[in-house]
Formats: structure tokens, sequence, C-alpha cells
């Protein structure tokens, strides 16, 4: 399967919305997705997989605590919540790293990373157990392997990247991520009433023939 980055953030901020997120992390949700997309990484199966996980359901419990120190929260920590702060917060990585942790889908804070870095005008690094990731907010560099969740993250305003390659302009994500994505995102939709199905069957309940 083949999308338009487009056609991706638009069904991603469905798919939030109907996962149970507000208007505004839904925002964040599909900004994130289409920026991993266009890193070459499948950004609709990192959502697929943070949203059938239900943080929406219950998000104070997932959100960081406190933001002096390591954040935690009472469970997983949701990276869209957890995300946001970090950009909010940019500025603090020019004076010491931000530890944070256990949160679930750490390739979702990559994005969020990148507005940091912007911010900075400085690469951010972001490690976490078996791999590495760089960024200048622009170019991604990701050594190792992204899991599902993450024990623990680092984030540093450091870092340095080899030279920017073509990002992807179009995303090719896998069946089951991009059905999952749509049966979110199919809860948005308004129920068919019965006037609804007379308008659109066009003549409704008179016979012209």
């Amino acid at each position: 399967m083949s999308f338009s980055l487009n056609e991706v953030e638009a069904t991603a901020k469905r798919a939030a919305r109907g996962a149970g997120y507000d208007w505004g992390l839904a925002e964040e949700a599909s900004k994130a997705t289409r920026w991993l997309c266009a890193q070459g990484l499948d950004g609709a199966a990192v959502l697929a997989g943070l949203l059938e996980g239900g943080f929406a359901a219950n998000l104070p419990a997932h959100v960081p605590q406190n933001l002096s120190g390591s954040w935690q929260a009472d469970a997983l920590l949701c990276p869209l919540a957890t995300g946001a702060a970090l950009s909010d917060c940019a500025m603090r990585l020019q004076q010491a790293p931000q530890a944070m942790g256990p949160i679930a889908q750490p390739a979702f804070i990559l994005p969020f990373a990148a507005l940091a870095a912007r911010r900075l005008g400085a690469c951010v690094t972001i490690e976490g157990e078996g791999f590495q990731a760089v960024t200048d907010g622009s170019v991604l560099q990701v050594e190792g392997t992204l899991p599902d969740t993450a024990a623990s993250l680092t984030i540093r305003a450091e870092g340095s990247l080899p030279a920017s390659a073509p990002l992807a302009t179009r995303a090719e994500p896998e069946e089951a991520g991009w059905a999952v994505l749509n049966r979110f995102a199919h809860k948005t939709y308004a129920p068919a009433t019965e006037e609804s199905r007379l308008l659109g069957a066009g003549a409704g309940l008179s016979d012209n023939d």
C-alpha cells in the first residue's frame, strides 16, 4: 500500500480522535505520524500500537507526574502527552539531559525531539536500551531497533549527523497497522440516520419512473 503523506496525516488525526484523544493531541499524533513516515519509518504502525494500548481512556495515569527530575507516571508514559511536554521544555536540554520512562512506543518521542532540536538549533540524541536516534529537526538517523516499550529514555542536546538524505514523499504502511487506524477513524463518523439514508439514496421516497 502506498499513500500520500497528506492521507496519512488525515487518517492518523481521525484515528487518534476516534481512540479518545482530544483534538489537540490528535493533531500532535497526526503530525508525528507524518514526520516518522517522511523519515522512512512506519509511523502508522507506531500509532496503531499506541491506540490499541487504550491510553486515552485514562490519560492522567500516563502523563509525567512531575516535570523535575526523571519523568514518570502511575503507568506507562503516553508518548504523545510526554512528547508535547518535551517540546515545551526543550530549553531545559541545554542545562541537563532529560530522563523518562517506562514509556510506550518510544518512536513517537522522536518527532517531538525533532521539534526540540529545531528550537535549540542543535542536534538532539535519544537513547534507550538497544537503540540510539539523532535528529537535527529535519533529518533522523536511527541505530538499533525501536521497541514497543522502553524501560527508560535519555534525551540530550548533542550529537551529529551525516549529510542529509532526501525525505520520503509517500508512506507505505503495513496493512495491519493501517487497518487499525481506519478502525479507530471509523468511530469519528456520524452514524447513518433514516433521513441521511434517504438523502443519500437520491430520489428519497419519490418515484419518478
